[in-house]
């Protein structure tokens, strides 16, 4: 028997294997295709403060080894996510995070304080790849704007830890990391999608209405790999902060990847649209790499690739 069991900043999980923020619905949708407790954590999609209906169609492209989307923060708001669909949490049989987003400091202090409140939510997520309303700048793309907002939302969360979703589309993600864990992120997940662009030859138009959007899959696996080992070595390992590995998992291997580049858990998403059950068979190959390995947990392994 192998042990898959992780330490998320303190919370358990089952497994490393989690489900990414946008991809499973709000709380228990994904239950439908695939049991919750095969999974160590699930993420709901990313909650404001008030209801978005998100950027019109389309908003969702297929793309050579990947897909765009630009769906706008889509969702019901606070109030309504609260009424309505995180009850829905009481028959999750694995760890809920809470997704947050916002276009100000005050939108995600809110949203923080409320998810702070609720006991099903142990771990909360902050989506800092959003657009400050007050000067337009992208709150995880500037190590200041970041350090002022964690700065603020920090305080709010009293019982629930802190994960950090950063965005790789910047200049030097170390530097980025370093300023989440400065102003007191207790995780981090790395990556975000990557701004690109798709057209349509014929009628010479982006092929998502926005314009550009959010690229992920298989084509951004080896970027994702590369920024999770470099924050891994220079950041997060020294400072005892998990990470948490997102970006074109599609197979077991991709998410032994990331385990071995440092990090604890490992998120899917591209990937459940394409087979929303692959997480059992992607958990089953981690799981026999791990023996295979002559470990007897798959703690043992994160950040332990070998310099070339």
């Amino acid at each position: 028997m192998v042990d898959m069991s992780v330490s998320l900043a303190g919370v358990v999980l089952r497994n490393p294997i989690m489900t990414a923020a946008g991809t499973c619905g709000y709380v228990d949708e994904f239950a439908d295709v695939l049991d919750p407790s095969r999974l160590g954590a699930m993420v709901t999609k990313s909650i404001t403060s008030q209801p978005r209906e998100g950027h019109p169609p389309w908003r969702l492209v297929e793309v050579p080894l990947g897909m765009l989307n630009a769906v706008g923060l889509a969702n019901v708001g606070l109030q309504r996510f609260l009424d309505e669909k995180l009850p829905g949490a009481a028959g999750l049989d694995t760890v809920l995070i809470g997704s947050i987003a916002g276009n100000s400091i005050e939108d995600y202090v809110a949203v923080a304080a409320a998810f702070d409140a609720e006991d099903r939510l142990p771990l909360v997520e902050l989506n800092v790849s959003c657009p400050n309303t007050q000067d337009g700048l992208v709150f995880g793309e500037d190590p200041d704007h970041l350090r002022k907002l964690l700065g603020e939302v920090r305080p709010a969360l009293k019982r629930t830890k802190m994960l950090v979703k950063l965005s790789p589309n910047v200049g030097d993600i170390v530097a980025m990391a370093g300023a989440a864990i400065e102003a007191g992120a207790d995780g981090l997940t790395l990556i975000n999608t990557m701004s690109a662009l798709a057209i349509d030859v014929e009628a010479g138009t982006p092929r998502l209405s926005r314009g550009s959007g959010g690229l992920s899959g298989p084509a951004i696996h080896p970027i994702a790999l590369r920024m999770v080992h470099q924050v891994y070595h220079a950041a997060a390992g020294p400072a005892g902060v998990p990470l948490i590995g997102l970006g074109g998992v599609m197979r077991w291997s991709d998410a032994a990847e990331f385990i071995l580049a440092g990090a604890t858990a490992v998120g899917m998403g591209t990937a459940l649209f394409v087979d929303p059950r692959s997480p059992k068979a992607v958990l089953k190959g981690l799981a026999r790499w791990v023996q295979r390995q002559g470990c007897s947990s798959i703690r043992e392994l994160v950040g332990q690739v070998k310099p070339p």
